[in-house]
């Protein structure tokens, strides 16, 4: 069998003719008379650009590819005598009496809530998801290319930032509702390095706390975007993009001008950091005041992840996000998210006896957080098993975004008196619907009538994780989830047993 998806995909709206599809993931049956509904069709009319999704605006993307390996092939453990945390008595041995608090970060620590990151986005509801985060008390992530959200606020001097209130914007999307736990970090990659972004953010913005891009798991290179016509072209070329055909070219102006000239196209630059360099800038901008460093890895070959794991050691990181395939949600082509990388489950296998090694060097680890395909509490329970010790937390990006999405669409609705059938059993109040705003009364005082339902969403979905972990801790009477490990996990099959025994590779 394929475990990859035929060649009909929501990324482009595309569908096949007949169902029956030949290991190509073509059509049994290609017609003369086909009008070019499958993503071949697509690639006829649009050509270099069908390698990307068009279907992008207000929609998030993910891998439609069926991994053969993944956590539903572990079940979780269960303990039924004892109590590892609080003494094994009915009174003290409770749901509520599971602690999924920790503490990362080298010189500068951060507490977290539950053991949960929400990584970088920036669109299409970031507020709310930035927002929810605060509410719980974990770390979110401002995504990479940020300047480029709102570039007619950005203002430049001789190439580099020096003002950019919508950043400040976003950031308060996060500071407003921040209590004593989580941070608000925000990632560059090596154009936002380039263009001076850090040492804007830190010195004028107030950013304590930066993550360095390496890459993510649906976008392991740099976009390649299309450039709508020759002026825009111009004035990116001359900030200093990389633009093909080269808008300056003579020639080039002339087959525009005649409509005989290939695409403009903006080349996103590749990263290229080196240990020396990072060490040296790290350095630099906590002299400015940066206070914790993040990294953020993909499912890159093994050895690159053990180089990005003694960098970060080598530069006192606080933690390390390794995404895993198949991802979503940037500007990623679609067979990238489909067809590279290792699931994140095959990250923690190579990642857990790399980070055995290095310890056993004497190296000083960042924590670890694992990101790519989680949604539910169980998958989280799991991955923190498998990664222990060095799994710290787990990534929930799209679902959190979701839940912000749909927070805010059913306070709209709410607020027009058009309830969806299946929200009316649970009501048609703002306050019969959203079961959290109590919760959310009881911390912030009556401000919480006037948070928006997109963070309400976000905070009561991140609400209904962090319970449902407390059951299987509470399952594994483990009432701290630093005591969860590998031996809370079942394997189910041959290559989940392969997984734990440290034989897959």
């Amino acid at each position: 069998m394929s475990y990859s998806p035929n060649l009909s995909s929501a990324f482009n709206s595309t569908t096949m003719r007949t169902q029956k599809m030949a290991v190509s993931g073509m059509c049994s049956h290609c017609s003369a008379d086909c009008t070019g509904t499958c993503e071949i069709g697509t690639s006829a009319m649009r050509g270099a650009m069908a390698v990307y999704p068009n279907s992008m605006g207000a929609f998030m993307v993910g891998s439609e590819k069926t991994m053969p390996i993944d956590y539903s092939h572990f079940n979780i453990n269960g303990r039924v005598f004892g109590a590892m945390g609080v003494p094994a008595t009915v009174e003290d041995a409770n749901f509520y009496a599971v602690n999924l608090e920790q503490t990362i970060g080298i010189d500068n620590p951060i507490k977290m809530s539950i053991p949960v990151i929400l990584p970088a986005l920036l669109k299409p509801n970031l507020d709310d998801y930035l927002a929810g985060a605060a509410m719980m008390g974990i770390p979110a992530i401002i995504g990479e290319s940020v300047l480029g959200k709102y570039p007619d606020d950005v203002v430049w001097e001789n190439g580099k930032v020096v003002k950019y209130e919508k950043l400040k914007d976003l950031l308060e999307c996060y500071r407003k509702y921040q209590k004593d736990a989580g941070v608000v970090i925000l990632q560059c990659n090596g154009e936002d390095d380039a263009f001076g972004l850090p040492d804007y953010a830190i010195k004028e913005a107030g950013v304590t706390a930066l993550e360095i891009k390496f890459g993510q798991s649906a976008k392991g290179t740099q976009a390649a975007i299309p450039v709508k016509d020759l002026a825009t072209a111009l004035a990116k070329k001359a900030a200093g993009d990389i633009i093909l055909p080269d808008p300056t070219d003579e020639k080039v102006q002339e087959a525009y001008a005649k409509k005989a000239c290939p695409p403009f196209i903006w080349y996103m630059k590749q990263h290229f950091w080196t240990e020396e360099y990072l060490v040296a800038r790290v350095a630099e901008l906590r002299e400015m005041g940066l206070k914790n460093l993040f990294f953020k890895m993909a499912g890159y070959d093994v050895a690159d992840m053990e180089k990005v794991l003694r960098i970060a050691a080598a530069c006192k990181a606080d933690m390390v996000t390794f995404d895993g395939a198949g991802g979503g949600s940037g500007f990623s082509p679609c067979k990238m998210m489909n067809e590279w990388g290792y699931p994140a489950i095959l990250i923690e296998a190579a990642l857990v006896p790399v980070c055995k090694k290095l310890e056993a060097e004497g190296l000083l680890l960042p924590a670890i957080a694992v990101t790519g395909g989680f949604a539910t509490e169980d998958q989280v329970y799991k991955a923190l098993a498998l990664g222990a010790p060095y799994v710290k937390a787990v990534g929930l990006c799209r679902s959190t975004m979701a839940a912000a999405m749909t927070g805010k669409k059913i306070g709209e609705l709410l607020e027009a008196g058009t309830v969806p059938n299946h929200v009316k059993a649970f009501g048609t109040t703002k306050e019969e619907v959203f079961a959290e705003l109590g919760t959310l009364r009881w911390i912030y005082g009556e401000d919480a009538d006037m948070f928006s339902t997109g963070a309400i969403g976000a905070y009561s979905y991140l609400k209904r994780i962090a319970f449902g972990l407390q059951h299987f801790a509470t399952l594994n009477r483990k009432f701290d989830v630093k005591y969860i490990d590998q031996s809370d996990l079942i394997p189910l099959t041959k290559e989940a047993k392969d997984i734990l025994n440290g034989t897959w590779f």
